[in-house]
This record gives structure tokens, C-alpha cells and sequence, in this order.
């Protein structure tokens, strides 16, 4: 398995706070259905840097050093006795929350629910930045030919727009309004798109990113303006000739104008999905929701089906994800990655490495290490 002196990761210190590296042992497999993974890409998610610089996101508080990342691909480099579906070489998308498979939420198909998720750079569990990462069988899923390791890191934030656009139920000709031009918010875009939407408009206050989204998957933008939310609804409607308003809105901002907006902005008996988090209580027009009989869903990360879905949008080319990846650091300057995020630069930088260099991947080439 190449070094098995240590197991490099990417640490955060809540004293300080501090990123830094460290060695830590090679993670054992805990189950004989577990494979050991050689993380590759890693893709630096908001959450992320939300730890780093507050410590915490609601009741999740950073107490101890933690790992950060859980948008990773790599290659399986061990797996256990009992693991059929995956062998030594192959290129994996990992999904990085672990449900306990037990409890109602889970039985029901809705582990993403599940209240004993173990998920990655979710205190106190430890992320994917790191050289070496265990994960079940089932939760890594192997990489077609067509796709590279670097767009399977996206697999992750694109698993997310999948899950938000199934909770908006977009069917063809539906139209759809998104809030918010970053990750997510173009990745639902692009999803709604592939599913058939008619009109897919992009709202967000950042130019720069409408102009990406109107050549990636938006069929039309608009420039939030500081308004009232009636207002910017009508102007939303006009400039999208969205008729009564729109079949869907999604908010992938968690703003609170963007949701007042929203409201006014969809038609009767329309669909209203949160995939954005932000204040844990906002002001919203409640008149709206009743008398257009809105429904109003949340929704949270990815459940049964979403990451098949992603890599198979991807590898039949009905979206593509090569785009949003605007850069790419080596593993020892991930810090530098986290600074583009927070700076809001590009669309998505990816951490390289480390590699393990004994490894071959699953197309025959020996892994560069990094």
C-alpha cells in the first residue's frame, strides 16, 4: 500500500483556530463490508470553511482537532472479506455520511435523516482530507470510465442539487427559479435542466457568477437588487414572462430577502424547496404560503438514489461538472484553497492528494504522488 509510515490530513485546531497537517494512523477497516480508500480530489464545501471560521454551525461545535473535507474521490486501495462490488484499483465518488441503518428514518428510505448520521468534517467526526479514508461498500460508487477523479470529488455537491430538484419535483416544461449562483445553486440549475425544465432562471447578486451560470445551465439571469420582496418577485416574473409566477423555486442562499422573494415570486399551488442554510429563524410572508396553497419543503444533503443519479447524469453527458472546477492546489497547500472559498473566488478548487504512488488506478495508470 505504498507508505504505511502515516496517514497525512488536514486539521483543524479549534485552539486558535489553526489549520494545520498531521500524521495520524492508517484507519482500519471496521466492518468486513468496508473498503480502505486513497482520497485523491478533495472539493472544499462552505460548511468547511464555516467551521474554520466560527467554530461551529448551529448545535455542531469544533471541541477537538478534526479533519475537514467530505468532497472526495479516490481509489480503493483494500477492501474487507465480505465487499463484492468493488476491488483493489477502482476510481470511486464516496459518499461521506455513514446512516446507523436501523432507526425508523433509515427502514423508511430516508437515511439522510437518520439522527445517528455519521457524517464526514461533522463534529466530532473526522473528514476526507486525508491520505487515507474507510468507507462501506455501498457508500462508494464506482467511477465510469468517462468520468475522472476530479470530477468525482463534485459527485458530492452535485448529489445535493439532485436530492433539492427531486424535493422540487421538476418534471419537463415545469419553470424554475434558483436563488443563489455558487455550487449548489448551479448544480440545481443544471440538474433542473436535464430533468426537462423549460425555463431555468438564475438570480443572485454577483454578476460575475450569472454571467457562468447563463453559459453553464441558466436559461436566463437576474441581478438581485436591494428591493422589497414583492417588488423583486414582479421583477423576477416580468423579465422571466413567468405568467402567475413559477412552477418552482429553489433558495440555495438561505437569505432571508431571497426567501420573501421566493414566496411572492411562485405561482398558485406552486413548489418552494430550502437548500440553503442560514439564520435559524427568519421573517417570511405567511399570507403567501397559505393562499397560494404553497408547498414548502426542506432539504438536506443526499438519500437513496441521489449519487447514482449524479454519476449517471454525468457519464450519459446529460450535465457536466468540468466547468465549476476553477482550480486545483497540491494537498500541502490546502489552506490555500480554503482562502479562495472564503474570498468567494472561482466556483470550486480542488485539493490534490496525497496519492499513494504504488497504487495503480482502474485505467492503468500508475498514481503521481502528490
Amino acid at each position: 500500500m505504498g507508505d504505511q509510515t502515516h496517514n497525512l490530513s488536514f486539521i483543524l485546531d479549534p485552539k486558535g483556530p489553526t489549520l494545520t497537517y498531521e500524521d495520524r494512523p492508517i484507519p482500519h477497516l471496521r466492518s468486513p463490508y468496508d473498503v480502505l480508500v486513497n482520497v485523491r480530489y478533495t472539493g472544499i464545501c462552505g460548511s468547511d470553511v464555516h467551521y474554520w471560521t466560527h467554530g461551529g454551525i448551529g448545535t455542531y461545535i469544533v471541541r477537538e482537532p478534526m479533519v475537514l473535507g467530505h468532497e472526495s474521490a479516490g481509489v480503493v486501495v483494500s477492501v474487507g472479506d465480505k465487499v463484492k462490488s468493488l476491488k483493489i484499483g477502482d476510481r470511486v465518488c464516496m459518499e461521506p455520511g455513514v446512516p446507523c441503518r436501523r432507526c425508523v428514518r433509515c427502514k423508511e428510505g430516508k437515511y439522510n435523516l437518520c439522527v445517528d448520521m455519521a457524517f464526514a468534517a461533522t463534529p466530532p467526526i473526522d473528514g476526507t482530507l486525508a491520505k487515507y479514508y474507510t468507507l462501506p461498500e455501498d457508500f462508494c460508487y464506482k467511477l465510469p470510465e468517462g468520468i475522472s477523479l476530479e470530477e468525482g470529488a463534485l459527485m458530492e455537491p452535485l448529489s445535493v442539487g439532485v436530492h433539492i430538484v427531486r424535493q422540487a419535483g421538476i418534471k419537463p416544461g415545469d419553470s424554475l427559479v434558483v436563488f443563489g449562483a455558487g455550487p449548489v445553486g448551479l448544480l440545481c440549475c443544471a440538474v433542473a435542466k436535464a430533468y426537462g425544465a423549460s425555463k431555468v432562471i438564475s438570480v443572485d447578486m454577483n454578476e460575475e457568477r450569472l454571467d457562468f451560470a447563463k453559459k453553464y445551465a441558466a436559461t436566463q439571469t437576474v441581478v438581485a437588487q436591494k428591493e422589497s420582496g414583492e417588488d423583486a418577485a414582479k421583477r423576477i416574473i416580468e423579465a422571466g414572462e413567468l405568467g402567475l409566477g413559477a412552477d418552482a423555486i429553489i433558495d440555495a442562499t438561505g437569505a432571508e430577502p431571497c426567501i420573501q422573494t421566493a414566496l411572492h415570486a411562485l405561482r398558485t399551488g406552486g413548489t418552494y424547496v430550502q437548500g440553503g442554510m442560514g439564520k435559524s429563524e427568519i421573517n417570511f410572508p405567511i399570507m403567501a404560503l397559505c393562499t397560494k396553497e404553497i408547498t414548502a419543503k426542506g432539504s438536506f444533503r443526499y438519500g437513496s438514489g441521489d449519487y447514482t443519479t449524479a454519476v449517471g447524469l454525468v457519464a450519459t453527458g446529460r450535465l457536466s461538472v468540468k466547468e465549476l472546477i476553477t482550480g486545483k492546489v497540491k494537498f500541502r497547500e490546502a489552506e490555500a484553497a480554503f482562502q479562495d472559498v472564503k474570498a468567494a473566488k472561482g466556483i470550486k478548487t480542488l485539493i490534490e492528494g496525497p496519492a499513494d504512488s504504488s497504487v495503480v488506478v482502474g485505467n492503468g495508470e500508475n498514481a503521481a504522488s502528490s
